[in-house]
Formats: C-alpha cells, sequence, structure tokens
C-alpha cells in the first residue's frame, strides 16, 4: 500500500488506557508459560494500533509543520501520549511481576527483561503532566527550527538548503551562508534559550521525582542502555580524545594541503578539495533509479526491499519550505512498512542520507517479516545499535557509489571516511556538553555557550570560528537538534560509528564476508544489546583504554594513502 493511501484515525485514549489495564491485569495472573508469552504478543500486536496513527500523525506534521490539522494532531499527541507510555509501563510491571516473566527471556533473548525494567525504572504518572510540558517545548523547537526562512543572494532558503552554499568554491559565499543561518539563530536567540532552559529544568524534575540525582543519570534509563553506563561512556569519550584527535589534527594538515587554504576558517570546514566537493550527478528520479540498480545488485533481501519502498512511495527526502528540518526513518507498524525522511540539498549528503536511512529502513523491513513473529517492541534493538544498521551501510554500498558520483566516486569515498572519522569527537562534545548541561541546570545562556566553546578546543581544536555570528559566541550547538528533542541520543551514533567503521576495514577486505556479518547482525533485530550484536560480527566494542588505537591508525593510514 502506498503512503498516501494509508488511513489515519485519531486513536480513541479511552479505550487504549482500557485495553493497556486490561492486559496487564490478564498478564498478571497469567498461569503459564505459553499463556505470558501469547498475551505479551497479543498485546504488542493491539498497541502497534496506536503507534501506527502517532507516527502517521508525526510524518505527516514533520512533512509540513505548519499545516493546522496535522499540528492539531500532533499536539494531540504530545498531550495524550505520556499517558499512553505510562499505561505501558503498568504492562511492563504486570510482566515482571509474573513469576514467568524468564519464559521471555527464554523465547526472545536476554534483552527483553532489562528493557522491561528500564521502562518502569524510567516512567510513572508522577511525571505525566512535565512530560505533556516536554512534549510541547520540542514541538515549539521545531516549528522554530523547521519554518526557518532565510534570504541569500537574492532566494528565500531553508536551513538544509543553505548547505550546498556552504559547499561553495568561494570563500566569501560560504562566508554568506553561515552568516545567514547564525542571523536567524541570533534573531531568535531569547525563543532558542528560553526553550531550551525549561527543556532542562523539566528534565531535572522528571528525573528528581523519579529519584535520580538529574537527568543525565536518568537519561542512561530511558535511552535503555543495557551492559554499559557513564562510566563506560566517559571512558569511551576519553579514548577518542587521546586516539583520534592526534589523527584528525594530522589528517586536517593533508585537506590543508589538498584544498590549498592554508588558514583555513570554520566556514572552509565543508571544503575538501581544490576543484571542488563531489556532488551527485543527476536528478531525483535518476539518484532514485541509481539505488535500484544498487540494491538490487547487493543482495537479493536488498532487491526485494528497494522494490517494495519505491513502488509504495516510501520516501519523501525533497527540502521545502515548512519541512522539518533533518532525516530519520520510521517503520508504520501495522502496514510493516518502513518510511524514510529526509531534506535533500544537492550535496554529497543526500547520498549519505539515502543509504543511512535505508540502513534504518532495511533492519526494520527485515524485522517485521522476522520467521519468529517478533512482538514490534522487539524489532529494533537499543538506538546505539540501530544506529549500526544504518552507518554501516553507508560504507557497505560503496561499490556502487559510482551510480551517484560518476567521475567523482573517488572523491566521495575519501571525503565519506573523514566525515565518519570526524564525527567521533563533535558526537562525543556533544555527550559531554549535555552531561554538563544537566549537571548544571542553572548556567546562563552565555554560560551554556562558553562550556561549548571549551569543549570545541578539546574535541576540535583545529575550528577557527572568527567573528562568525552565533558560532563565535558558543551556540552553534543550538542547530543540533538531538540535544533539544533527543537529550543524550547523539553518542549512540559514535558508538555506532566504531562499529561502522570497522565494517568499513572489513569490507575493504572482503566485501561478500562483510555482508554476511552485517546481514547476520542485522537479522538479529532487537534481541541482542550493543556487546552482543557487535560480537556476532566479529566487532570490538569501545570501552576500554586502548580499544581505539588500532582502529584509528587504519582509517587514518587509509585516508592519507588515499588524498586525491
Amino acid at each position: 500500500m502506498k503512503f498516501s493511501e494509508m488511513t489515519y484515525t485519531r486513536p480513541d485514549l479511552d479505550r487504549v488506557l482500557a485495553d493497556c489495564s486490561d492486559y496487564a491485569a490478564r498478564i498478571r495472573a497469567a498461569a503459564t508459560p505459553e499463556e505470558l508469552i501469547e498475551l505479551y504478543r497479543a498485546e504488542n500486536k493491539t498497541m502497534a494500533h496506536y503507534r501506527t496513527a502517532a507516527i502517521l500523525a508525526e510524518i505527516h506534521y514533520t512533512q509540513d509543520t505548519r499545516d493546522p490539522f496535522w499540528s492539531a494532531e500532533q499536539d494531540w499527541f504530545d498531550a495524550n501520549g505520556p499517558a499512553v507510555a505510562n499505561a505501558d509501563v503498568c504492562i511492563a510491571k504486570a510482566i515482571l511481576d509474573n513469576p514467568h516473566a524468564a519464559a521471555l527471556e527464554k523465547t526472545f533473548g536476554n534483552r527483553v527483561l532489562p528493557t522491561l525494567k528500564n521502562k518502569v525504572l524510567s516512567m510513572d504518572e508522577r511525571v505525566l503532566d512535565l512530560q505533556k510540558e516536554e512534549n510541547a517545548l520540542s514541538s515549539a523547537y521545531q516549528k522554530l527550527y523547521g519554518g526557518a526562512l532565510v534570504e541569500l543572494d537574492g532566494k528565500t532558503l531553508t536551513i538544509p538548503q543553505l548547505m550546498l552554499y556552504k559547499e561553495s568554491m568561494d570563500p566569501a559565499t560560504r562566508r554568506r551562508a553561515y552568516e545567514a543561518e547564525a542571523g536567524y539563530f541570533d534573531a531568535h536567540r531569547a525563543e532558542f534559550d528560553e526553550i531550551y532552559d525549561k527543556m532542562v529544568k523539566n528534565r531535572n524534575e522528571q528525573a528528581r521525582v523519579l529519584g535520580y540525582q538529574d537527568y543525565s543519570e536518568l537519561s542512561y534509563v530511558r535511552m535503555n542502555r543495557i551492559g554499559y553506563g557513564p562510566a563506560e561512556i566517559a571512558a569511551f569519550r576519553q579514548e577518542v580524545v587521546e586516539q583520534v584527535v592526534p589523527m584528525l589534527q594530522k589528517l586536517m594538515k593533508l585537506r590543508c594541503k589538498r584544498t590549498g587554504i592554508e588558514h583555513p576558517m570554520f566556514w572552509d570546514s565543508t571544503v575538501y578539495f581544490a576543484d571542488g566537493n563531489p556532488v551527485p550527478h543527476g536528478s531525483y528520479e535518476e539518484l532514485m533509479a541509481g539505488a535500484r540498480t544498487m540494491y538490487h545488485e547487493l543482495s537479493p533481501e536488498t532487491a526485494e526491499f528497494i522494490d517494495f519502498m519505491q513502488d509504495n512511495e516510501m520516501f519523501d527526502v525533497l527540502s521545502r519550505p515548512g519541512k522539518m528540518s533533518g532525516g530519520y526513518e520510521e517503520i508504520i507498524p501495522d502496514y510493516k512498512t518502513p518510511f524514510i525522511f529526509a531534506n535533500w540539498n544537492g550535496t554529497a549528503g543526500d547520498v549519505d542520507v539515502l543509504t543511512h536511512e535505508a540502513g534504518h529502513a532495511f533492519e526494520s523491513y527485515l524485522a517485521a517479516r522476522n520467521p519468529a513473529d517478533l512482538p514490534e517492541e522487539l524489532q529494533c534493538p537499543g538506538m546505539e545499535s540501530a544506529e549500526i544498521h544504518s552507518m554501516s551501510m553507508e560504507f557497505l554500498t560503496s561499490p556502487w557509489h559510482h551510480l551517484f558520483f560518476k567521475e567523482d566516486t573517488a572523491k566521495y569515498q575519501l571525503s565519506h571516511a573523514e566525515d565518519s572519522f570526524f564525527f567521533l569527537p563533535y558526537g562525543c562534545m556533544v555527550d559531554e556538553f549535555q552531561h554538563i548541561m544537566y549537571q548544571n541546570p542553572d548556567l546562563t545562556p552565555d554560560e551554556r555557550n562558553a562550556e561549548w566553546l571549551k569543549l570545541e578546543h578539546k574535541y576540535r581544536p583545529w575550528n577557527d570560528f572568527g567573528d562568525l555570528p552565533m558560532y563565535s559566541r558558543g551556540a552553534g550547538w543550538q542547530r543540533q537538534l538531538h540535544i533539544f528533542e533527543c537529550p543524550f541520543y547523539y553518542i549512540d551514533y559514535c558508538l555506532a560509528t566504531v562499529i561502522a567503521l570497522q565494517f568499513f576495514v572489513a569490507q575493504l577486505k572482503d566485501p561478500k564476508d562483510a555482508w554476511q556479518r552485517y546481514l547476520k547482525l542485522t537479522r538479529l533485530a532487537g534481541t541482542a544489546t550493543y556487546t552482543e550484536l557487535a560480537g556476532s560480527a566479529g566487532m570490538k566494542v569501545p570501552f576500554t583504554k586502548g580499544s581505539l588505537t588500532g582502529l584509528a591508525h587504519t582509517v587514518a593510514d587509509w585516508i592519507e594513502r588515499n588524498q586525491i
């Protein structure tokens, strides 16, 4: 079924809550392991109807944040979603209270019970009003950011559309593009500051009510981190500082030599080659045709997947006014259909996002059709693991990058590898910034910006902002929507990048073997933890001292050998 043919009906909240209450009672009273497992499956299928409506509303709303109908529907879910989440917690409690709970672990893997425990520990009816307020703040940020329009060279552009100008070979044009973006954020400075201040205090209050010191502590439970915690993440960040940042400083010198820019400023950071960055060759239709060819040749599984996605119009990737910035993939449960949302802007990032979100979608597609008939909440692993699917797919499709870049393929592959490597310190910087923010909630806006600048010096010492508006005062973090909408999610990209870079190395050695290892990992869906998934593909996790040393040297050596 095509996306345009999918019907939407606002859920009957009373019916949903009544169903949850009924399932909780029946689950708690389940007399046998078999009965408990069957009720768990049935409850998941019933709740999938609610989640289908919520996801359809979200997709339509982000497609045009100005649409009054879908804005109202999103407001409804913002207001009522917390009550449903709390009812879902009651079901999780009932499962854990049942003496046969271990049967779920035997049937669905050892991730299911810790996931249910984290659900119980992260939610309570006492924080319902706070969560409603948090949802409203998130929607306010979406509208403020998604509605951004700026003027540049006589054109009215969205923030994503500025990227093409940021990559111009004319330094003055690049500077103007960054200034145009910064001008919008500066003009709405008070609004961004106020929204974030309220978010920090709101989330910290939720944490306090639930018995945590602050939201940085609660976030590890809400993000369902199993088998590691703040100490391991701090050790990982330090590994990046010690093992990756020095490598990147050397690579920056190679890039300067390659581009001919002797003293690069921040607005030069988007330039990779003296004769211009690689850009996709072809129209939307041609790029989509290339994607179909690529996935047909990669494997039978991906061939079936791409045909389904394209034939059912499950892509919305072109930027336009009113459309929310960024990109995502969602599975629409009742239809077993992934949907890909993005904002193409004519840069190489269009192909990055195509393969990235397709990695998410491919996992969702397989999981929804898993022979084991996995319950919907076990079809996707933790977010740090889900990002392995997407970020690794970016590398595993490299034999087909020529379909998009033709004679610029080598340039794209070099810049893409650099981007992934350079991302690690940025992602760690975002994570450490958030720990500081929630552990020091009374910082003023200027103090928050000062902390961001300190982290810039620590993680990206090569950046020189000069007198660039917004960025030079340390407010560049405000354009990172994850900091507002998905707190503490960003480190998941880093954890996944470490695995993806290992797939990159494996793909260089033996593409067929790398793909089979990826497929094995992906087919485990949400039944295994991050560590278990990495192990299933023969990959190493980055929580011990020296764990990044070998990988950092290997990737840096490849980049150095493939200079253009």
